[in-house]
């Protein structure tokens, strides 16, 4: 199994499914499963979690540095 391409997976549905959204914000390691269709001991599941969650706030950060820079150039 591609971990970072499943992370990136799960980043890209997480940001553009509101209803996964809310999944993985309420139960993510069930949200991770769901995608990823095998049962594996939550440990391994709470790496990728993790990998997602740091993503989306990294990415998160981007857009408000980008828009932040947008508004200074105007």
């Amino acid at each position: 199994m591609d971990i970072k391409g499943k992370i990136d997976e799960i980043v890209d549905k997480v940001k553009n499914d509101k209803d996964f959204g809310k999944k993985f914000k309420d139960s993510p390691i069930k949200a991770v499963e769901d995608v990823i269709g095998v049962d594996l001991p939550d440990d391994q599941i709470e790496k990728v979690v993790d990998g997602v969650k740091a993503k989306v706030k990294l990415d998160d950060i981007g857009d408000k540095v980008g828009g932040l820079l947008g508004k200074f150039k105007k």
